[in-house]
């Protein structure tokens, strides 16, 4: 069996957890794979491993020997996957992996946003507390979550999750999903529409997919309708916010803050708005991206392809 793994470097991992997939057959990691190298370096590939090197349905017609896609990731929009089904070729995805590393880093940038943690770190590094008359200072009021609402756009493994966290530190918590079931038992916990949620609530949390439908459905008309005094964050998709849009409600007080994991062109442009935007953490598509969450990947895309070379494919998505 000879297996490729286009785009390694991606899971900054050990060669120890990389050798799992040697008990398969022949293993060729690449770190990095341009679009032009993909067909060179896959041609003899009959298992290609992909994060996000993209597979079309042109690419995959020149590579014959192909019979399995494991992609490490839970989305699966780098693969043609109606092209993989007309030659029979099973792509698996990894549906559960990150629940509590996303979540961990949706509550840091709440977190962040209400303690301004880095902005008062510079501040004493820079000389303000030795040279200041008190004891102590604030340069920014620290904001006390106790009390606050946080509306969770998208109540599935992840939203739930940080529904929990954010109640254990004193919040009440808004959901807003397609399907309503199984609801909390804690106190504070109300089922809402997007538009109440985005009207009432102090924090907003996007956890759903990306789809056609809800592409940047957070606009400039959905954020105008939130509270002066409200922060939106997203560990989600990138798309989901209009960026131009959200840049324009920080810079005018139409909100308060954003703490933004993804945008929606990776990595970054340099002209992307929100990078000199008011008020607004953004971190390098990082919620994904515990230890943990990233050995738990690999181990389940290893299970994927013996799963399939056992006769009995796992994670099938086409």
């Amino acid at each position: 069996m000879n297996i490729v793994v286009l785009d390694g470097f991606t899971m900054h991992l050990g060669a120890e957890l990389w050798d799992q997939f040697k008990d398969f057959g022949e293993l060729t990691i690449y770190d990095r794979t341009e679009d032009k190298d993909i067909i060179e370096r896959a041609k003899d590939a009959e298992v290609v491993v992909t994060n996000k090197v993209p597979l079309s349905a042109e690419t995959l017609a020149q590579l014959p020997k192909l019979r399995f896609i494991a992609a490490l990731a839970t989305g699966y929009n780098m693969v043609d996957i109606e092209a993989a089904r007309s030659r029979d070729i099973p792509v698996s995805n990894v549906p559960i992996y990150g629940t509590d590393s996303v979540s961990q880093h949706a509550i840091s940038l709440i977190l962040e946003l209400s303690n301004n943690v880095g902005m008062h770190d510079r501040s004493v590094k820079s000389g303000e507390w030795s040279s200041s008359k008190d004891w102590t200072y604030w340069n920014k009021d620290v904001l006390a979550l106790t009390g606050l609402t946080l509306g969770i756009v998208g109540y599935g493994r992840i939203g739930r999750l940080v529904g929990e966290i954010a109640h254990a530190l004193g919040m009440k918590i808004w959901a807003a999903d397609v399907i309503e079931t199984n609801p909390p038992d804690y106190e504070g916990f109300a089922w809402k529409s997007i538009e109440d949620l985005f009207a009432g609530a102090d924090f907003i949390t996007l956890h759903c997919n990306l789809t056609s439908e809800n592409t940047e459905f957070v606009n400039a008309d959905l954020l105008k309708t939130m509270k002066r005094t409200a922060y939106i964050i997203n560990t989600a998709r990138g798309p989901l916010i209009n960026d131009q849009d959200l840049a324009d409600a920080l810079n005018n007080g139409t909100i308060a803050g954003a703490g933004v994991d993804v945008v929606s062109q990776e990595p970054i442009s340099t002209d992307n708005p929100l990078l000199k935007a008011e008020n607004c953490i953004l971190t390098p598509h990082i919620a994904w991206s515990s230890n943990l969450a990233r050995e738990r990947l690999l181990n389940i895309g290893v299970d994927n392809v013996r799963a399939f070379l056992e006769g009995k494919p796992a994670n099938v998505i086409n």
